[in-house]
């Protein structure tokens, strides 16, 4: 299985309890902070939840 990197590229300040709750299952506490994980449909759908916070790093 192919792996992902996940970058928080913004702030969760201003953010709502749902999305904190999406990005803490990732692992993401501050800004600037990269986790791998494996490419499977739930990972993609957190993503896609707080896309506006997040990048995918190659």
């Amino acid at each position: 299985m192919t792996e992902i990197k996940v970058k928080l590229m913004r702030s969760r300040i201003g953010t709502t309890p749902a999305q904190r709750k999406l990005l803490d299952s990732l692992g993401l506490k501050c800004r600037e902070m990269v986790k791998t994980f494996k490419d499977t449909p739930a990972i993609r759908g957190i993503i896609a939840k707080v896309s506006h916070l997040v990048a995918v790093v190659d």
